[in-house]
């Protein structure tokens, strides 16, 4: 049998492209090495947000009485935790399982390799068969980045340092956590062990915390970690690890720090290796599959969604880049835009983002406006968020009077920075927004209050 098209990883990208084909009628094969919704449903997103719920209702309860309402013995339970999200994830795999299914996907479970080109298509090694595909959409994710610190490679063996998939299942608090990098991944286990008990200390090489996020949002949500106890090193090198220490240099000296546990996220690489891509030719550039805004590789019916095009490693962005391949497989014109894709830190409290920031848009050289408002203009900000130091910052291009950027901290902005983000997207003019009706209550009014600003 010739497919339609052969889906290589069965994350985010892969299983919506394999969904969207097989109801379109193409008769797809989707290969899985491990589990299907892949790192995002099984090791990242979806678990870690499940954990994260659970302590910000723990640290509501803590200081419940900021809120009129006294909870006494409150305690946690990091297994039934868990145990809980262990459950989310089997529910929501059994969804994928079911719409594959619908959808008239096959699915087959190993690991898959491209191995070269015939008349009949493209050759995909499974478990000892063959497949062969008309057409070819390559998703097969990322991993974390290893660095060769000396005793990493023990330490992993040992169980003693851990990536993102083994600490999303450890079974016991630590009593104390070291995480290696402070990007999202790390910042966001890093406040999920704080709340639930661990000594936590970050260890970054920047001067600022939270990658790209823009740097008024960032010191702000560094200073509401540091308040719960959270310690940070900046401007720090990690040189070893050994039993129970981390070692590291600052200002020209080596400290330690002790780590029962050490998180790595000091982030993530496509994973291009092994899968044979040189077997048909694809083009790899900077350690990712190279693509056309169309997500079309240099050969003719390959295509590549996720993270391993390394365009933008979100699960968000891979859904819609599984749109563009099929729909461009099915002779539909379509391409990929991500000057409007937003970020989320899904700590508490939470961090979202959209657009430029001002470093992007001086290096740009837009001649841009910018509004910094306090979250406290918003009433329901007030009424939710006790002592909350919460911003938005609005970015305006003055030459067309646009939106171009949108920068918020303070919850629940993880589900308000859609709106911005349609905004963007639409180019929308100030004047337009303004006449835009806000539900009244909510915290999304802080949006409309800053385009009344410039």
């Amino acid at each position: 049998m010739i497919y339609d098209l052969i889906v290589l990883g069965g994350g985010p990208a892969g299983y919506l492209a394999a969904e969207r084909a097989g109801h379109a009628g193409l008769n797809t094969l989707l290969i899985e090495k491990r589990s299907l919704g892949g790192v995002c449903l099984n090791e990242g997103c979806v678990p870690s947000k499940t954990l994260l719920h659970s302590a910000k209702i723990y640290d509501y309860a803590l200081y419940s009485k900021k809120y009129g309402i006294t909870c006494e013995s409150v305690s946690f339970d990091h297994q039934a935790v868990i145990a809980r999200k262990n459950k989310v994830i089997k529910t929501l795999v059994t969804g994928i399982q079911m719409q594959l299914k619908k959808n008239k996907v096959t699915v087959v479970e190993g690991y898959g390799k491209i191995l070269g080109k015939t008349r009949e298509g493209y050759e995909i090694g499974v478990n000892d068969k063959t497949y062969i595909g008309s057409r070819l959409l390559i998703a097969t994710g990322s991993a974390p980045v290893i660095p060769p610190i000396p005793g990493v490679k023990e330490g992993l063996e040992k169980g003693t340092i851990l990536t993102n998939r083994e600490i999303l299942d450890i079974q016991k608090v630590p009593e104390s956590l070291v995480v290696i990098g402070g990007g999202v991944i790390g910042l966001e286990m890093a406040s999920y062990f704080n709340s639930v008990g661990s000594k936590v200390t970050v260890i970054e090489m920047l001067d600022h915390i939270a990658g790209n996020t823009d740097r008024d949002i960032s010191n702000i949500l560094m200073k509401n970690y540091e308040r719960k106890g959270i310690v940070f090193q900046l401007h720090s090198k990690v040189t070893e690890i050994r039993k129970g220490e981390v070692v590291y240099e600052k200002d020209g000296q080596k400290i330690s720090v002790q780590a029962e546990k050490v998180l790595l996220s000091i982030g993530r690489k496509p994973v291009i290796e092994g899968i044979g891509l040189e077997n048909i030719g694809i083009e790899v550039q900077r350690g990712r599959i190279r693509v056309d805004e169309r997500c079309k590789t240099n050969i003719p019916e390959v295509y590549a969604a996720g993270d391993v095009n390394g365009r933008s490693m979100l699960a968000h962005t891979a859904y819609r880049e599984a749109e563009v391949c099929i729909n461009n497989i099915l002779g539909k014109k379509d391409i990929m835009r991500y000057h409007a894709i937003p970020a989320v830190i899904y700590t508490n409290p939470e961090v979202a983002s959209v657009g430029e920031t001002e470093e992007t848009a001086k290096q740009k050289g837009i001649d841009f406006q910018v509004v910094n408002l306090t979250m406290k203009y918003s009433g329901r900000y007030v009424a939710e968020n006790e002592d909350g130091d919460g911003i938005c910052k609005l970015l305006l291009d003055k030459k067309y009077k646009k939106l171009i950027g949108v920068h918020m901290i303070g919850n629940p902005v993880s589900e308000i920075i859609f709106g911005a983000a349609l905004m963007l997207e639409t180019e929308l003019k100030i004047d337009d927004i303004k006449e835009l009706v806000f539900p009244h209550p909510t915290v999304s009014e802080i949006i409309r209050e800053g385009i009344f600003n410039f």
